[in-house]
């Protein structure tokens, strides 16, 4: 199955500008500070993109979101030099992170839409 380059491309640039600050900032919550870099923040997130792509265009399913999930979880434990513990913390934090940014912003939208 191909996968699309300009797509690929557009999706590392969104999660590094998005995703890296958010990791690196949950990375130095978890671990400490001098492990956490924000390099590699920025590594794991285009990592992530690349390997999840390839993942998700050749495996379909509950199969490719656990290959994923194991192999961005080894990511952060990589570059953060965490333990696995330590990642799956890492990565259930950051996903709540997310979810409260999402619902934040929804409001915001929410509320501006209303006041127009």
């Amino acid at each position: 199955m191909p996968v699309n380059l300009d797509a690929l491309l557009i999706s590392i640039v969104v999660h590094v500008i998005f995703g890296a600050p958010v990791l690196w900032l949950v990375g130095r919550a978890i671990v400490s500070g001098e492990k956490a870099k924000f390099t590699d923040a920025i590594w794991i997130a285009a990592l992530g993109v690349v390997v999840g792509t390839f993942f998700g265009a050749y495996f379909t399913g509950i199969i490719a979101s656990i290959i994923q999930f194991v192999i961005w979880l080894m990511l952060v434990r990589h570059f953060f030099d965490a333990s696995w513990g330590q990642a799956l913390i890492i990565a259930i934090v950051n996903v709540i992170v997310w979810i409260i940014i999402g619902f934040v912003l929804g409001l915001i939208g929410f509320a501006v839409i209303n006041w127009i």
